[in-house]
């Protein structure tokens, strides 16, 4: 039968060893992998939410009657297919088990033909039923990383299915990205949408710590491993173990702890600090770093290669500027709740302005902007003040805008007036005419 599937079972559970023996051979001779218990609670055990497969239980037993089955079953998952099974033909039990959620109420000296076919549209059901699951597990987590990783230009759509992907990829990987552009974001999407998601995730910055502090802290140490080690400590690689490990700034790390993760990377075993015993470890390490680790003339080649197994780019601010107004609006949104404030909506001038700026500090600096757009105060990098944006007429708002635009367009394009007047899509002499108004003098932003 073309149509069975290899990774499932027909569970068959009957008193009589003759009925047993038959359908199971029936079933395998149709290509089902089939498997029979006498006892009931032995079948009960293979049964879980994820189970691909049909159970067919014979109604009348002595060890548990074939209803109360029929109930332990659907308690576990309603959706799993139960056809009951009798050598009588008792209409109050077969409406009783259907109403109770069996499948199919069958008699055993009925045509074999007609169980299979129950037991093929009963498998299918099944076989229906997880595809669907598994479909509305994963758009579930798309919504859920559509509010981590925010975004709709290609660069951060491309991303958001690269992590979806490398998080059910169990390897250690190397993501790159500039100061601010959310990479320990991308490591905790990684685990979270694993399965290591249940276990620790464990991040450590590399540049933060001294080399003295920074092995105690991955490694651990024994007591009286140096002045000061009263007690055992447990470092960060033995307490990730079972889930993730984010190293930021990996390019930080000094040389002769790159020897040591290298050898927890080879053999997945470490040992503490002043200790000389091997302790296994399950990990998997996500490494982050702002430099290209091939031209960091300190960073060792056989580690680089070791962590990248797999790589994540993330992009610029800059690079995806389309995406400033959803997530300026989104760091609104977010900050006014965690402020306990009223969310305040967002005019949309101030979201064209701040897409022209430029973002050294990425979505970090962003962030911070929107934070204190939240809370009322000055967005530095826009000059606009709470009572700029609310105060006045709309002539006075307007012009406030268009100076402040016009402004943040001079100062991306460095004062050069056709790149500026290209920014803002209105002619040179308009451009002119615009700076006279406001007083804006194009010598001011040129380039020392």
């Amino acid at each position: 039968m073309s149509t069975v599937m290899t990774d499932g079972q027909v569970i068959v559970i009957d008193d009589e060893e003759i009925v047993r023996e038959s359908m199971i051979q029936t079933l395998q001779l149709e290509g089902y992998s089939a498997v029979a218990y006498e006892n009931p609670q032995d079948a009960l055990a293979l049964c879980s939410g994820s189970w691909q497969g049909v159970i067919i239980c014979d109604v009348r037993m002595d060890i548990m009657d074939g209803l109360q089955v029929l109930e332990r079953i659907l308690a576990i998952d309603p959706e799993i297919p139960v056809i009951m099974f009798s050598g009588h033909s008792d209409i109050a039990i077969a409406i009783q088990a259907i109403r109770m959620g069996a499948y199919d109420f069958l008699e055993k000296n009925h045509d074999p033909q007609h169980h299979l076919n129950t037991v093929q549209r009963a498998w299918k059901k099944r076989e229906l039923v997880l595809e669907n699951r598994c479909l509305r597990k994963v758009i579930e987590g798309q919504h859920e990383i559509d509010k981590r990783l925010v975004g709709q230009t290609r660069s951060m759509r491309q991303l958001r299915e690269m992590v979806l992907q490398l998080a059910q990829v169990d390897v250690d990987l190397i993501i790159h990205g500039a100061t601010g552009t959310g990479k320990e974001v991308v490591a905790r999407c990684l685990h979270d949408f694993s399965p290591r998601a249940k276990k620790p995730f464990v991040a450590l910055n590399c540049g933060a710590l001294t080399e003295s502090v920074i092995e105690s802290e991955l490694f651990g140490h024994e007591a009286g491993a140096f002045t000061g080690a009263h007690k055992r400590r447990t470092g960060k690689i033995e307490y990730a173990s079972g889930g993730t490990l984010f190293l930021d700034e990996i390019e930080s790390m000094p040389a002769s702890l790159q020897v040591r993760l290298l050898r927890v990377l080879q053999e997945r075993v470490l040992q503490r600090l002043g200790g000389n015993a091997d302790i296994e470890v399950d990990i998997r390490v996500l490494a982050a770093t702002k430099v290209d680790l091939r031209e960091a003339g300190d960073f060792r080649e056989d580690l680089y290669y070791r962590l990248n197994v797999a790589s994540l780019e993330i992009p610029r601010l800059d690079q995806r500027k389309e995406d400033i107004p959803v997530l300026f609006t989104h760091f609104v949104d977010r900050a006014a709740q965690r402020f306990g404030r009223d969310s305040r909506p967002v005019p949309a001038l101030l979201l064209q302005q701040l897409s022209l700026q430029s973002w050294p500090g990425n979505v970090r600096e962003l962030q911070n902007a929107a934070e204190r757009w939240a809370l009322g105060l000055t967005i530095e990098q826009a000059g606009i003040t709470d009572d700029d944006a609310g105060d006045g007429t709309l002539d006075t708002l307007v012009d406030s805008y268009e100076r402040e635009l016009i402004f943040a367009a001079l100062k991306a394009n460095h004062g050069h007036a056709e790149h500026t007047a290209a920014a803002l899509g209105i002619p040179r002499k308009k451009l002119y005419l615009r700076m006279k108004k406001y007083g804006l003098e194009r010598q001011t932003f040129l380039e020392g």
